[in-house]
């Protein structure tokens, strides 16, 4: 079972209330709240669409860009030992502390997870 629906750029959670007996979500990786629910995975598809469709034409209305998912731009915070390092290893290298993070997470998420 995917935990993630996406559509129009946008991901959305996928859970479910056994109190309410519905399923809910709401988008994911952007600061505006929006959520979603239906009483099966059909109808919880739907109504993501439209809450999605919903969100991008309530920021038109209000003439204000909607908040982009994952964006391409994180804070990370390894500590002071492994930042030092990495940022040593930057130097010597001849590139920026970026490149070295990037290309680190890539080496990592490519061994881990050779399918995404």
């Amino acid at each position: 079972m995917t935990t993630l629906l996406e559509y129009r750029g946008y991901f959305g959670s996928v859970e479910y209330s056994d109190e309410d007996e519905v399923f809910h979500g709401r988008l994911e990786f952007i600061r505006d709240l929006v959520t979603y629910e239906g009483r099966d995975a059909l109808s919880l598809k739907q109504a993501f669409h439209e809450a999605v469709d919903d969100y991008l034409a309530l920021c038109a209305g209000q003439g204000r860009a909607p908040d982009t998912p994952l964006k391409g731009s994180f804070n990370v915070r390894p500590g002071p030992e492994l930042h030092r390092r990495a940022m040593l290893f930057a130097r010597r290298s001849g590139v920026n502390l970026n490149t070295v993070v990037s290309d680190a997470l890539k080496a990592y998420l490519d061994d881990q997870d050779p399918v995404a």
